[in-house]
């Protein structure tokens, strides 16, 4: 596997990757699929769960995958089932430089390196989906995507608003950028009023703002009190040596050192995830080929925006695992020069 020596990373996705169905013709054809989706269903027993998990994930109703609480395990197991695929059909898979996931998805990359158990991973993200979900009060929070507005820019505004009052002399509330995803492409979150407000600033600089359909406000300031359950969550947990680097959300930087794993997951629930930087350290490191291992096709389309010379191979079900053995042959040889 690998025979032309790519330098290789694995990406794992995160919240909104999911879809009701998704891993079944894996399961179908893949013991070890088969295994982690067991696996998972057995840790999560004891939750209070009325369905399976595995059964939520292939039959739905989609309402329910789609709950924080739900949709955090389901992608957990489902990039776990999917790497267990890739590692049945391909013994020789080669360990990558890198791993890392996007938000959520940084516990699928650290089950991938051993740091952490399945079980205990999806005992932990169901926790903090549950944490997440309840930090702030249906309605008052919010998120947007923002495009045209540089970064910079968009930190001031946002540091603007979070420090205005509005005409009435109330003040609109916490908002920050949350998602670092691309090049022109931020998510900001917080108060609804704030995101309003900040929407209505971008719009003035000639800038575009997309209300997100979400059911929190992740990843800003909001979300202290889940940081802060995930912590007491976290402490029940052992993590284990890693066997490769993770590049953390937090501060887009690999990490090996298991001491501090706990550390850098409570930090991303209410801090910004650094996606674009994540993905451009990796490529300046030498990453020439990613694995998406999951559902869906968005950190492939996110990483062509940001590092276009890296390919990458969304993996995710029966089709795209055989379809890896092409995805790692070498370059074809150049044309012998005319004699």
């Amino acid at each position: 596997m690998n025979p032309a020596g790519y330098q290789v990373a694995w990406l794992f996705p995160g919240q909104g990757s999911q879809a009701v169905g998704m891993g079944k013709d894996l399961l179908e054809s893949s013991a070890a699929a088969r295994e982690v989706f067991a696996r998972a269903d057995a840790a999560l027993a004891d939750q209070g769960d009325a369905v399976p998990l595995s059964k939520l994930i292939l039959e739905g109703p989609e309402d329910q995958l789609t709950l924080t609480a739900n949709a955090q395990p389901a992608l957990v197991t489902m990039s776990a089932a999917v790497l267990a695929a890739l590692r049945e059909k391909y013994p020789t898979l080669p360990t990558p430089r890198f791993a890392a996931g996007h938000s959520l998805g940084e516990y699928s990359a650290l089950v991938a390196a051993g740091a952490l158990s399945l079980e205990d991973a999806v005992r932990v993200v169901r926790a903090r989906g549950r944490a997440m979900q309840g930090a702030v009060p249906a309605g008052e929070g919010a998120m947007a995507a923002i495009m045209g507005v540089d970064s910079s820019r968009l930190e001031s505004i946002c540091r603007e608003v979070a420090e205005e009052n509005d005409a009435e002399g109330k003040p609109f509330g916490t908002v920050s950028c949350a998602n670092f995803n691309a090049p022109g492409q931020i998510v900001i979150a917080g108060t609804a009023r704030a995101i309003a407000r900040v929407s209505e600033r971008v719009g003035e600089e000639k800038g575009k703002a997309i209300p997100l359909k979400v059911s929190a406000p992740f990843h800003c300031a909001l979300m202290a009190p889940a940081a802060a359950a995930l912590k007491a969550e976290l402490e029940k947990v052992t993590i284990h040596p890693l066997t490769f680097p993770v590049v953390a959300n937090v501060d887009a930087r690999p990490n090996t050192d298991p001491g501090r794993v706990k550390e850098l997951l409570v930090r991303q629930v209410d801090g910004a995830v650094r996606w674009e930087q994540a993905v451009r350290l990796m490529h300046m490191e030498g990453i020439s080929h990613a694995i998406e291992i999951g559902p869906g096709k968005v950190l492939a389309g996110l990483g062509r925006r940001i590092a276009k010379e890296m390919k990458i191979l969304s993996v995710g079900d029966v089709a795209s695992v055989a379809a890896l053995a092409d995805f790692f042959a070498p370059p074809p040889a150049p044309p012998e020069p005319a004699s």
